[in-house]
């Protein structure tokens, strides 16, 4: 499991933009046959990548976590991007097709993931944050996720927003998750720009054509610095920091958060004509 610790806005406004991808940007998440953990010191969120083949991949007990087993002290949401596959949580198993969300509560001692057909697999992205108790381990389609239409193909950004694990859906201790999908012919995402510094995000980008792009823009409102985003990579948005996007093409993404409140609609816009 890769360590990222946090950095404070000062150091990140005089970044290379190798020093900005090397501690915002996680890369090679979703590699076949094997899962990918990175720790980030922002609210100490997980971030992972499963992809199973013909094998069963489990949920490892790392080391740097010094519990009896991974979610001993936390808890776990699990989207996935790929073919249909099976979440297993203590003997019981969850069938999730593309866009579809299991979340698993502190106390799951057994975690396992596996693709129902290897030639297609499942695509799992995995975000765990500490717990202090149990929430019921539960699944969730994306149809059942009240699905909102919002934006307009005049500013570029028609996109439809599930949301998962919230206030008002699957009951969690912090864990905030959900997604977004813009039509064709869009590619803004999170506009108006805005931070929240009572929680951290992260966003992974997916359905990216392998010749497009997504900038993502991040920094400080007045010291705006920007990510340039591959397909199923990662983009660690620190509270401080201002986000928002576009694309050289449509795309989706997985937004997650953590900290100190699950209210989706906490965020201070950062109007676009102030930006610098």
């Amino acid at each position: 499991m890769q360590i990222r610790f946090q950095n404070s806005p000062v150091e990140t406004s005089k970044m290379s933009t190798e020093e900005l991808r090397n501690n915002f940007l996680i890369q090679n998440l979703m590699k076949p046959g094997s899962i990918e953990l990175v720790y980030s010191h922002y609210d100490r969120m997980i971030i992972g990548g499963a992809v199973p083949l013909k094998e069963n991949i489990s949920l490892p007990n790392e080391g740097e976590l010094k519990a009896a087993y991974f979610l001993e002290r936390r808890e776990l949401g699990i989207i996935n991007v790929g073919g249909s596959g099976i979440v297993t949580a203590d003997g019981i198993d969850y069938e999730i097709s593309r866009l579809e969300s299991v979340y698993l509560g502190k106390g799951t001692s057994n975690v396992s993931f596996s693709s129902v057909d290897a030639e297609n697999p499942a695509y799992f992205y995995l975000l765990s944050t500490p717990a202090h108790m149990s929430y019921p381990n539960r699944k969730m389609t994306k149809e059942e996720a009240a699905p909102v239409n919002l934006g307009d193909i005049a500013t570029s950004n028609k996109r439809t927003i599930y949301k998962y694990i919230h206030n008002d859906g699957i009951s969690s201790c912090q864990l905030v998750m959900g997604l977004t999908v813009l039509e064709a012919g869009s590619v803004w995402n999170s506009v108006p720009p805005h931070t929240h510094t009572r929680r951290m995000e992260a966003y992974f980008y997916f359905d990216v054509h392998p010749d497009h792009r997504v900038m993502h823009f991040m920094g400080e409102p007045q010291e705006t610095r920007h990510l340039v985003i591959a397909n199923n990579e990662v983009a660690i948005s620190a509270p401080w920091s201002m986000h928002f996007g576009v694309g050289t093409a449509s795309y989706g993404f997985i937004w997650g958060m953590a900290g100190e409140n699950k209210e989706f609609t906490d965020m201070d816009p950062q109007p676009i004509a102030t930006l610098k």
